[in-house]
Parts: structure tokens; C-alpha cells; sequence
């Protein structure tokens, strides 16, 4: 199992250095890894500043997370109740990469679990132990995330995957 995932993760990192000599850009450390893909550092050579450039293992949450930053950009969002969003900075639909800013917490970011328009359909009660999940896992701080994932809504953007890692507040509670 561990050379299968190693054998993944050296062609996401062989899809990072494809986008970034396209790009001309220098990677960098690894900023985190899931099971979407990869996420590393990444500096312009033309210009100065920093991006972020996410390799995705497959299509459907490459495209998912693609589709939501172009909405999100259609509405200027680059901000919902003062959790910051990442801009997309540019996009590779053969190398399933994603460039964008960089943000510090509080955040909300990673898109690739996300649909629009509407949400998978489950059973109520799939729906039920979700939000019970979710409200354990932010404890006093669910409605916050219940405000941000509603605002989302308005932008036909229903966000599945949210965690603390994903709706990052200022301090790590």
C-alpha cells in the first residue's frame, strides 16, 4: 500500500513541475496533502509573490473545486464573514492543477469536495449524522460555520467537505 501511494504522490509531484515550468515558477515546501491531492508552495520567477498550487489526483474534485473558485470569482468573493478565500490565479485542465493565493486564518478554502447548484442526494438521516459531526467538531462555533456554508448557498456553492482544516478559524480552538 505504501508504494502505491508513493507511486500517486510522484505523479501529482511530476504534474506540479510540469504546471510550474509552464508557469515559471519555483516550488516549494509542501503545504499540505489529503485526499484530493497536493498542495505546495509556489514563487513567481517574473514576479515577485507567492501562490499556492494544488495538484489533484482526479478530475471530478479537480473540476468541482475548479468550477466553485470561478464562481466565487463571477461574485468578487474573496472574503465570506471574515474568513478569507483564496483567488484562483490560473488553472491546468490536463495537468488537473489548480493556482491560487496564498491566505492566512482565519480561512476557507478546499473546494474539491464542493457542487453547485445543489448538494448530492443522501438520506435524511446521512444528512442527520453529518451536521451532528460538524457541530461536534466546531462545538460552540457551529453557527459561525453554519453562517459562512448559508452565504456559500447564495452562490449556489454547497460546501460538503468542512472541517476546522477547511474553515479555519483565528485561533487554533
Amino acid at each position: 500500500m505504501k508504494e502505491f501511494v508513493a507511486a500517486i504522490d510522484d505523479i501529482l509531484v511530476e504534474r506540479a513541475q510540469a504546471y510550474a515550468g509552464r508557469h515559471r515558477l519555483a516550488l516549494g515546501r509542501r503545504l499540505g496533502s489529503g485526499n484530493h491531492g497536493i498542495v505546495l508552495d509556489a514563487a513567481s520567477q517574473a514576479e515577485s509573490g507567492e501562490s499556492a498550487l494544488k495538484i489533484h489526483k482526479d478530475i471530478g474534485a479537480y473540476g468541482r473545486e475548479r468550477d466553485v473558485y470561478r464562481r466565487l470569482a463571477e461574485h468578487l468573493v474573496l472574503d465570506i464573514h471574515g474568513f478569507k478565500v483564496p483567488e484562483m490565479l490560473g488553472c491546468d485542465d490536463e495537468l488537473l492543477a489548480i493556482e491560487m493565493t496564498i491566505v492566512t486564518r482565519p480561512f476557507l478554502l478546499d473546494f474539491a469536495g464542493a457542487y453547485l447548484e445543489k448538494p448530492p442526494e443522501f438520506p435524511d438521516d446521512v444528512w442527520e449524522n453529518w451536521e451532528e459531526e460538524k457541530q461536534e467538531q466546531f462545538g460552540d462555533r457551529w453557527p459561525v460555520v453554519e453562517e459562512v456554508l448559508q452565504t456559500l448557498k447564495r452562490f449556489g456553492v454547497y460546501m460538503l467537505d468542512v472541517s476546522p482544516a477547511n474553515i479555519a478559524f483565528l485561533d487554533h480552538k
